[in-house]
């Protein structure tokens, strides 16, 4: 597959899907890694790096961050393919943020509130995308991402405070006009979608009884972008105000 093929659909409606983005070798050794660093590093890290739907439950982790302390997937912001497909779809060249670790564990109320990525980074132009890889099968019982297919061409809606972990800011007047351009993506492990900053979406909850929603993905911004300080010390702000709220530990 040519990677700049799919610029004219990215483009066009926002995201992107790519079936299995991996040499099955190179999944294989990314889920290795994930295990290890779940096993043996998490248990060590600060409250604002891994964020549980229950602390006292290891098995309901739901999100990592700032996993670039890690020597294996610091290195890993360099991977060739991810950084390839990235490039094609901006159009420019790329660098990649720290890589990101997302679950709704089996049987949890974890929905993901309506938003784009953009009103977190807070970044001019908007020239940046999320890569999420899928690491289980994921459809509608366990919580599949919903598109609103080309809501990156109008802009950054309102958003204010979610209450929801992790995804501290939620749009404001999300509607059924919204609902009826959703696009569900149905994902095989290995697979990837590509959203646009400011493309919106959500998921609903895992009601599943035994099957997890877990993806990795990585942040990746063209070279022409700049972070406005302005907008992003509101937003910083108002996460950290959040999660003293919930008592979250820096």
């Amino acid at each position: 597959m040519r990677f700049e093929d799919l610029k004219p659909a990215y483009d066009r409606d926002g995201f992107v899907v790519v079936r299995q983005l991996l040499p099955a070798d190179d999944f294989k050794r990314l889920t290795a890694e994930l295990d290890r660093y779940i096993r043996d590093v998490v248990p060590t890290l600060p409250d604002k790096h891994a964020f549980y739907d229950d602390k006292s439950r290891p098995e309901t982790l739901k999100q990592m961050q700032h996993m670039g302390l890690d020597p294996f997937f610091k290195e890993y912001m360099k991977n060739p393919v991810w950084n390839s497909l990235a490039s094609a779809l901006v159009g420019e060249e790329v660098e990649a943020q720290e890589p990101e670790w997302f679950n709704k564990p089996a049987n949890t109320n974890h929905v993901t509130p309506p938003h784009q990525d953009n009103y977190y980074f807070c970044l001019r132009p908007a020239n940046v995308l999320t890569i999420w890889m899928a690491l289980d099968n994921v459809d509608d019982e366990n919580g599949c991402l919903r598109y609103v297919k080309g809501s990156h061409l109008r802009g950054i809606r309102s958003h204010n405070r979610s209450n929801i972990l992790g995804f501290s800011q939620g749009i404001t007047d999300y509607s059924d006009a919204d609902r009826e351009l959703e696009v569900k993506v149905h994902l095989q492990p290995g697979d990837v979608t590509v959203h646009h900053g400011n493309t919106i979406h959500r998921a609903e909850a895992n009601t599943s009884k035994t099957r997890n929603r877990r993806a990795f993905a990585m942040v990746i911004k063209g070279k022409s972008c700049q972070l406005d300080q302005e907008a992003y010390q509101r937003y910083t702000d108002a996460m950290k105000k959040q999660h003293e709220q919930m008592g979250l530990k820096s």
